[in-house]
């Protein structure tokens, strides 16, 4: 089962993070098969964190908890919220098979929450920009409750533009990049 993990930093906590960045990122070596994709959010100043994406294919929803709450910075209180759902691979790929690279233009993470009847389920045509495309859903895997994207995009309105926006409750466009170790 494929879940989505979205950890979000407490106001203040950046000098935490960087204390625990080894710890970290030796917890995440652990998951290492297991990762589809990861890697940190951005201010719109591009340099300070604001949270942390993991999406990871687990046995279960208790398994797909303990990976999020166990978490060494979630543990030392550097997060102040975590979305977990589960989360459906549609391009079926990981981070590391995306044909554009680790580095070049600029990567977001793009979240719509929505409710009501399924919307985005297929990708747009242009998969060669989208680093990881899929559902957000209930832990049984039944109810559709948004839609989560990696992707590569010119600016944050074209990454906002991956979904269709009126059926969506709220679409939040965050600054990401490539994750782990380099």
């Amino acid at each position: 089962m494929e879940f989505f993990c979205y950890h979000r930093d407490r106001p203040g906590s950046l000098a935490l993070r960087e204390e625990l960045v080894e710890e970290h990122w030796s917890y995440m070596d652990r998951y290492a098969k297991e990762l589809i994709a990861r890697g940190p959010t951005f201010a719109d100043d591009g340099k300070t964190p604001t949270g942390s994406v993991h999406i990871v294919d687990l046995p279960d929803p208790a398994a797909a908890r303990a990976f999020a709450f166990d978490e060494p910075n979630y543990q030392a209180g550097a997060y102040r919220h975590v979305l977990l759902r589960r989360w459906r691979n549609v391009l079926g790929r990981t981070m590391w098979d995306f044909p554009g690279g680790r580095t070049d233009g600029n990567r977001y993470l793009v979240l719509g929450l929505g409710e009501g009847p399924a919307a985005d389920l297929a990708p747009p045509l242009d998969r060669d920009e989208l680093v990881a495309y899929g559902p957000l859903l209930s832990d049984d895997g039944n109810t559709w409750l948004g839609t989560a994207v990696l992707l590569r995009a010119s600016d944050p309105d074209r990454a906002r533009a991956v979904l269709t926006a009126d059926r969506y409750a709220a679409i939040e466009v965050h600054d990401w990049e490539f994750g782990g170790r380099r």
